[in-house]
């Protein structure tokens, strides 16, 4: 999932934040594709730039383990897309996967605060 403003600022992803971030924007109800694409990009300020290619891998990987369900429908220039919504079974998988990123997100600034010691020449964090 690249960044849109520049290729070479392209964030690395640790596997399973796609999955993640598709379940939380359905959590907010149901969409199609391109719906949960701009959701995401807008949602993370313009930092993540969801490519089509790895968002219907990925859906299609949800829908496999039944955290999402699709269903053909008319999106708003009237065109047909498929709209995905988040089944039970996914919104106990985000709940789960949220508090696992809640958890490392506190670690990672836990240590990266301890680079910025003042035992280390740096200001506190």
């Amino acid at each position: 999932m690249p960044t849109r403003k520049n290729p070479d600022d392209r964030l690395a992803l640790l596997q399973g934040t796609l999955d993640l971030l598709i379940l939380k924007t359905l959590a907010l109800g149901p969409t199609h594709g391109q719906g949960i694409a701009r959701l995401i990009q807008r949602q993370s300020e313009e930092v993540f730039f969801v490519d089509h290619g790895s968002l219907y891998l990925a859906l299609q990987r949800l829908e496999d383990r039944k955290w999402i369900t699709a269903k053909w429908g008319a999106s708003e220039n009237n065109r047909k897309a498929r709209f995905y919504t988040l089944t039970a079974k996914g919104r106990d998988h985000l709940v789960e996967k949220t508090s696992e990123w809640q958890r490392l997100a506190r670690a990672m600034g836990l240590v990266l605060g301890v680079v910025d010691s003042p035992e280390l020449g740096g200001e506190e964090a």
